[in-house]
């Protein structure tokens, strides 16, 4: 079954929140070491899937543009 665009669009947007809200953390520098591994790794897992979304969506541009 396939997500809305709404669901979609809403997902992404939670994501970007989580994703700033892991950036302020790590640029206050006060973080120990092994939390500032897991707010990186959890950043980079969300890049990823924007990045998935983003391009799936593109892919959909280019397609009703044809």
């Amino acid at each position: 079954m396939a997500t809305s665009p709404k669901k979609t669009a809403f997902q992404f947007e939670k994501q970007m929140q989580r994703l700033n809200h892991l950036v302020s953390q790590m640029e206050q520098g006060d973080l120990p070491l092994e939390d500032s591994l897991k707010y990186f790794e959890e950043g980079i897992s969300i890049i990823r899937q924007c990045q998935k979304v983003l391009q799936d969506a593109e892919q959909k541009v280019k397609v009703l543009t044809s």
